[in-house]
C-alpha cells in the first residue's frame, strides 16, 4: 500500500489476534501496518502517524472499546474505525454505529468481510483526500503555478481550473481520463500529471491505435521466451517499465474488445499475464488514458465496455479546443515564433497585430498542433524582420472560402427564412459580418469574402453613396 495513504492500525489486547490480522493484511498487499495491544498507547501513535483505517476490539481490560470509539469520534472523526469483536449481536452493532464506527465486523466472519471493509474505508479516504486537495486548490486560485505546468502556455481561465484540478488529483492511484480534440496537447497534460504526482517511476507512452489484441498484450505485458514463433528471448512489457510511474495509453477509444477485458483486469486487480506465462505479475503504475472520441457515447453504443469506461473516468480532464481559448493566441504565436526562429538560426520576426485578427476568424480543427505548423512555416518564409501574413492567408482563406454544394435544406443558410433578403440587403449584411469577424480590418474581411481589398472598398463606398 502507498505510504501516502496512511497506515492501518490494529488495536487488540490479544497478541495472537494482532499477529493473525497483521498476517492477513500483509498477504492481501497492505504493508504499512501498526499493531497496538493497549488503548493507552493509541494516542501517541495517532500523533506521529497518518492512519488510513483502524481495526478496534471492543472488549479490552481497563479501557472499554466503546469509550475509545466515542473519544476517537470526538477527536479524530476522519479516521474510519472498523470494530472487530467476538461480540456479535444487534444491540452491540447499533451502539457501535451510534458511537461513530465506520463498520462492524464480527471476528467469526470470513476474512473477506474484513478486507472488503478496509477496501471501502480506503476508497472513501482517497475520495476525501482528493476533495480536500481540490477545495484547497480552488481557494488559492491566484497562487503562482508550479513549474510542471510551464510547458502548457495559457492564460485561459478554464485551463487554469484544469491545472488546479490536476494538482488536486495527481497523487491519486485511480485512473485519469483525458479527453480532447486532436492537437490539444493531451500528452503534454499527461507529462504535467506525472510531474505533479511525485512518482519516482517513468512516464511510459503507448499509442493504442493500430494495435490488435496480440500486439497490445505483447507491448504492454511483454512475453516469455518461446511464447510465440520468434520469441527467442523474454521481453518485459511497457507496464513493467512504468513501475512506480505512469502508463499513458493514447487513443484508448481504439482499443479492441479483447484488450479491453485485459485492461479492466489490470485496473481492478493490478494484475496481468505476460504472453506465454501462467503466473500473474502485479503493477503499481498509474493509468492515464486519452482519446479524442466521446467515450461515454462509444460505451452507450456498445463499442466500448461501459464498466471499463467508468473505471477510466474516475478522474476526468476535458481540454478545451483552441477556438475556445483565443486569448491564448498571442502567447502561443510568440512562443512558436521564438522556437522556430531558433531552429532557423535567425532572430524572431516582428508579429503584426493584424495576424491575431486573421487567426481569430479561424476555428483551428488541428488546434495547437495546427497553429504551431502555421507559425513555423511563416517564420521559415519571413525576411527575418517581419512575419508575413501571406503564409497564414494561403492556409486559412482558401478553406474558409471553399464552396461545398448545398445538399439539402439543412445546409442552406436561407432555407429557414420566411422571406428572402434582396441581393443588396444580403451583401450589406455579409460585409458587416465579415468586418465584425475581422475586427474592422478590411484586408482580412475582404479575404473572408473572397474579394480583393479594392473590390471590398468599392462595394462599401457604393453603399455609403446609396
Amino acid at each position: 500500500m502507498d505510504d501516502k495513504k496512511g497506515s492501518i492500525l490494529i488495536v487488540d489486547d490479544d497478541g495472537s489476534v494482532l499477529k493473525r490480522t497483521e498476517r492477513l493484511l500483509r498477504f492481501s498487499g497492505y504493508e504499512d501496518i501498526i499493531t497496538c495491544s493497549h488503548p493507552k498507547d493509541l494516542w501517541p501513535i495517532l500523533k506521529e502517524k497518518k492512519v488510513m483505517a483502524m481495526i478496534l476490539d471492543l472488549l479490552m481490560p481497563e479501557i472499554d472499546g466503546y469509550q475509545v470509539l466515542e473519544e476517537l469520534n470526538s477527536k479524530r472523526p476522519e479516521i474510519p474505525v472498523i470494530v472487530a469483536t467476538a461480540v456479535d449481536d444487534l444491540e452491540a452493532v447499533i451502539r457501535c454505529m451510534k458511537a461513530g464506527a465506520f463498520d462492524y465486523v464480527p471476528k467469526s466472519a470470513e476474512s473477506s468481510r474484513l478486507l472488503a471493509s478496509i477496501k471501502h474505508a480506503e476508497a472513501i479516504g482517497s475520495l476525501l483526500d482528493d476533495n480536500r486537495a481540490l477545495k484547497h486548490s480552488l481557494l488559492t486560485e491566484n497562487k503562482s503555478l508550479p513549474p510542471y505546468f510551464a510547458g502548457i502556455i495559457t492564460r485561459n481561465r478554464p485551463m487554469m481550473a484544469i491545472f488546479r484540478y490536476i494538482e488536486a488529483i495527481a497523487r491519486s492511484e485511480k485512473p485519469i481520463l483525458i479527453n480532447g480534440e486532436s492537437g490539444t496537447g493531451k500528452e503534454l497534460f499527461a507529462g504535467a500529471i506525472h510531474a505533479a504526482s511525485g512518482r519516482s517511476g517513468k512516464l511510459v507512452t503507448v499509442n493504442i491505435a493500430g494495435l490488435d489484441d496480440t500486439m497490445f498484450s505483447d507491448t504492454l505485458f511483454g512475453h516469455k521466451r518461446g511464447a510465440f514463433t520468434g520469441a527467442d528471448n523474454e521481453r518485459p512489457g511497457l507496464i513493467e517499465q512504468a513501475a512506480g510511474g505512469i502508463l499513458f495509453l493514447d487513443e484508448i477509444g481504439d482499443l479492441s474488445a479483447q484488450s479491453q477485458v485485459k485492461l479492466l483486469r489490470l485496473i481492478e486487480q493490478r494484475l496481468y499475464y505476460p504472453l506465454g506465462s501462467d503466473l500473474t505479475r502485479s503493477s503499481d503504475a498509474l493509468i492515464i488514458a486519452a482519446t479524442h472520441r466521446d467515450l461515454r457515447a462509444e460505451a452507450e453504443a456498445g463499442r466500448f465496455r461501459l464498466d471499463l469506461f467508468y473505471r477510466l473516468e474516475t478522474h476526468h480532464i476535458s481540454i478545451p479546443p483552441l477556438r475556445d481559448r483565443l486569448e491564448d493566441l498571442p502567447l502561443l504565436v510568440e512562443h512558436f515564433a521564438g522556437t522556430a526562429a531558433a531552429k532557423f538560426s535567425r532572430s524572431k520576426p516582428h508579429i503584426p497585430d493584424e495576424l491575431y485578427q486573421l487567426l481569430s476568424t479561424w476555428d483551428f480543427p488541428g488546434n495547437i498542433r495546427e497553429l504551431e505548423s502555421m507559425v513555423h512555416d511563416a517564420v521559415g518564409r519571413s525576411d527575418g524582420v517581419n512575419l508575413s501574413l501571406s503564409s497564414f492567408k494561403s492556409r486559412i482563406l482558401p478553406r474558409k472560402n471553399a464552396k461545398p454544394a448545398i445538399r439539402d435544406q439543412a445546409d442552406n443558410p436561407f432555407g429557414h427564412l420566411p422571406a428572402l433578403p434582396t441581393l443588396k440587403e444580403a451583401e450589406r449584411q455579409l460585409i458587416q459580418e465579415a468586418l465584425q469577424r475581422a475586427g474592422g480590418n478590411q484586408g482580412i474581411a475582404a479575404g473572408l469574402l473572397g474579394l480583393s481589398r479594392t473590390a471590398l472598398n468599392r462595394r462599401i463606398n457604393r453603399e455609403d453613396e446609396d
